[in-house]
């Protein structure tokens, strides 16, 4: 048996598979195993963290050890396995009919495998400008991994000033993509009989009220929101995706709860959106409710938050994407991305990156090897041309 380090795409892939980094877990020992193979290629790495225990980042240079230069990012957190039908240990690498399958597979670490597996050859251009290697946690629930290395790497001076996104997108350049706020509200009322419904505050009725806005305004933003043509739909959404409370149908429901979203087209801000929600209520549900009880009411809980990302299409980097992956077009997705971070940091992004996101997130996870295969050209090719462009 062969005790070779791994060294292709393939093999690189098979290891990082093996690690369960759902998002719950800690990803330390994968970060420690990147490490060590960085290390074996002369290439040093720093960490960083958030506020969790066995979480970090991680972000190499091969090159000059400066600021600029491109950079090409990816995740290793995933979403679960429980209650996914899966034919074959999730975390175990299998090859089927030019098929590789495994939980991360797809989204993304694949392109992090191809992203290590080209270590060697960025060591052997002697690159002119940084390659930046940049390594996040918790992308698949709050995306604050790649909002802590934004942070880090300005303080230490060293943002690129291009970075790749690998998110799944068959390798067809992706410019833009709408935001997304994700919102937990919890809703405080009376609880009292049934039959005298002026000794209660109803939460369950003032949810109601709150979710009767949230779908009038979903139909607003279809017919009278900002368009930008590319997206499916052009326009900002807003839904509302789970709903919780009651007991007892005798019982004046005392709590409820809900989670709603948006997903703003680059122009839309979801705070301004959310302070237009609050408004309603303030006006329009809390004044009954405290008429009964003063401390009735709705508290509202930011859950997760992405900003869109918008790529002029005649940038440089949108040009470089184009030229090497051959797609004249540059798409437009409805998904958020860790690219909108970076772009907020200051550096043009873009997402680029192998296998369709239709494979992810599902039973039987799956790339395919040429997208791989290609996503090791593509790399390679980017870095040559981004590095001698002026």
């Amino acid at each position: 048996m062969s005790t070779a380090a791994p060294s292709t795409t393939q093999q690189i892939l098979a290891t990082l598979v093996s690690f369960d980094t759902t998002s719950r877990h800690a990803n330390a020992a994968l970060i420690a195993w990147i490490e060590a193979y960085l290390a074996r290629h002369g290439v040093a790495s720093t960490r960083s963290r958030g506020p969790e225990d066995g979480k970090f980042n991680l972000h190499a240079i091969i090159g000059p050890d400066r600021a600029g230069g491109i950079a090409f990012a990816g995740h290793v957190d995933t979403v679960p396995v429980e209650g996914q039908a899966w034919s074959a240990d999730p975390f175990t690498l299998r090859e089927q009919d030019g098929r590789l399958f495994a939980r991360g597979a797809a989204d993304m670490k694949g392109f992090v495998a191809a992203m290590l597996a080209a270590v060697p050859d960025f060591v052997a251009m002697e690159p002119p400008k940084p390659i930046h290697l940049m390594i996040t946690f918790d992308e698949e629930i709050t995306c604050n991994g790649a909002r802590y290395l934004a942070e880090d790497l300005r303080a230490r001076d060293r943002l690129p000033a291009l970075c790749v996104v690998g998110e799944p997108t068959s390798l067809a350049p992706v410019i833009a993509h709408k935001g997304r706020l994700a919102v937990r509200v919890t809703i405080t009322g009376q609880a009292g009989h049934s039959s005298v419904p002026a000794g209660g505050v109803n939460a369950l009725h003032a949810m109601g009220e709150a979710l009767a806005w949230i779908s009038a305004e979903s139909r607003r933003l279809a017919a009278e929101g900002r368009r930008v043509e590319g997206f499916d739909p052009p326009h900002s959404t807003i839904q509302a995706g789970i709903a919780e409370g009651g007991s007892i149908l005798n019982i004046i429901p005392e709590h409820a709860a809900f989670e709603m979203e948006w997903r703003t087209v680059p122009g839309d801000d979801a705070h301004a959106e959310l302070a237009r929600f609050r408004a309603f209520v303030t006006a329009a549900i809390e004044p009954w409710m405290k008429a009964t009880l003063p401390d009735a009411g709705f508290v509202f809980e930011i859950a997760s938050e992405l900003p869109p990302l918008a790529l002029a299409a005649e940038s440089p980097l949108a040009d470089l994407a184009r030229q090497v992956t051959g797609v004249n077009d540059a798409g437009f997705v409805a998904y958020g991305t860790e690219a909108g971070i970076y772009q907020n940091a200051g550096i043009a992004s873009i997402v680029c990156g192998p296998g369709d996101i239709a494979q992810a997130h599902r039973p039987d996870e799956w790339i395919a090897i040429d997208q791989l295969d290609a996503c090791d050209r593509f790399l390679r090719a980017t870095a040559r041309r981004a590095l001698h462009r002026t």
